[in-house]
């Protein structure tokens, strides 16, 4: 059996995929500081990502490693530029660095972001780009092996920080109203988390995945102001949707991609959970919760 460490695998996305490993009989390990009521069920050890011995005595006894954990948040990243780089480039240089000395990781697998060639992307982009050029170093010098995944638009029934559906439903079923910032017309493609985790596996189990990079997300383009109607029509028209600052900067509007030299595939959930029918069951999550 195979065994795997998923560091932040207490968080939104981490937890989706430890979920599918485990299902597919991994041995899976979580990494976090803290342990969500997600992954209970699974074996979990108390780290911090920049305490570089312990992560050293973790990662010498796995076959593959999954890195989720970051300052992941846009707006977080911005007002905290020096702590979203020690987590999110030296906290990864010490999983990095681990891998090097152990010399018998098969796979480390990154979690990037569309953001990371994005020039809308600030601190949070910056970190994320950083990160993936220091791993392909380690590739290059040291022969790690790596698979790095931008995700993009993710959402599903796991309350999160990050979960931008969910927190939006959530916000207005509490207030009646559905908020949006900026002008409505940003587009982007939502991919369901649990279709997020069997592709993140999928990766692990095919080496033509290894050292490329790779983009998942949606295959349903849409506009916030389009998604907020959509979710408005599903609770029966009974919410406001209301702009609380037009003058809203920072993300990218139609596409996160700058030119940069680095090509990346794209991959395409099939079969894949249709965005209302996810909506829908993010609904049933938060309503039974009330």
């Amino acid at each position: 059996m195979k065994r795997v460490a998923i560091f932040g695998g207490s968080g939104f996305l981490g937890s989706y995929v430890a979920d599918e490993l485990h299902r597919r009989g991994y041995d899976i390990t979580i990494v976090d500081k803290v342990q969500s009521k997600f992954v209970q069920q699974y074996k979990f050890v108390e780290v911090d990502i920049l305490d570089f011995q312990s992560i050293r005595e973790i990662v010498k006894d796995m076959d593959y490693i999954y890195n989720f954990v970051a300052v992941s948040n846009l707006d977080d990243a911005i007002h905290m530029p020096i702590t979203t780089m020690n987590i999110n480039v030296m906290g990864n240089m010490n999983i990095l660095e681990a891998c090097r000395e152990t010399g018998n990781i098969e796979r480390f697998i990154y979690a990037s972001s569309a953001y990371a060639l994005s020039e809308e992307g600030s601190f949070y982009g910056i970190s994320k780009r950083t990160s993936e050029k220091i791993i392909e170093e380690y590739s290059k010098r040291y022969g790690l092996k790596y698979t790095i995944i931008r995700y993009g638009s993710v959402y599903g029934e796991r309350e999160s920080h990050n979960n931008y559906i969910y927190n939006l439903i959530k916000n207005g079923l509490e207030t009646g109203v559905l908020e949006y910032k900026g002008n409505g017309e940003d587009i982007r493609e939502y991919i369901h988390a649990k279709d997020v985790a069997k592709l993140s596996v999928d990766i692990l189990e095919n080496r033509e995945f290894e050292n490329q990079h790779l983009i998942l997300t949606g295959i349903e383009r849409m506009k916030r102001i389009e998604l907020l109607t959509m979710i408005n029509e599903i609770l029966g028209n009974r919410l406001k949707i209301e702009n609380v600052d037009e003058n809203h900067f920072g993300h990218y509007k139609i596409t996160p991609y700058s030119f940069q030299p680095t090509t990346a595939k794209k991959l395409v959930a099939n079969p894949f959970i249709d965005l209302g029918q996810g909506i829908l069951e993010v609904i049933q999550t938060i309503a039974e919760k009330r």
